[in-house]
């Protein structure tokens, strides 16, 4: 009879290392949860990185892209273009 106890308690045992301990049930399901946040994180980065790269190939080879960007970021005009100052 003290045997049935005693692997009573040693499989309950088990079952809460199992479910509770270091590596165990729960602690895999945080890790798949943080896994896939750092998969979208990871998606997100690579389609940052692709949009970048375009941008970079159209600033080094579309003078018409560069001359854009100048224009609308950095405010420039071209000779010949009127500018028009407002009063604030």
């Amino acid at each position: 009879m003290k045997v049935g106890r005693y692997l009573i308690v040693f499989v309950l045992l088990m079952c809460a290392l199992i479910t509770f301990g270091d590596r165990g049930l729960i602690d895999n399901f945080r890790m798949k949860e943080k896994m896939m946040a750092l998969k979208k994180i990871n998606h997100e980065l690579t389609l940052e990185n692709i949009a970048l790269k375009k941008n970079i190939t159209l600033l080094r080879d579309d003078l018409s892209y560069v001359e854009m960007m100048a224009r609308s970021e950095l405010g420039m005009v071209k000779k010949g273009d009127l500018v028009y100052r407002t009063a604030q």
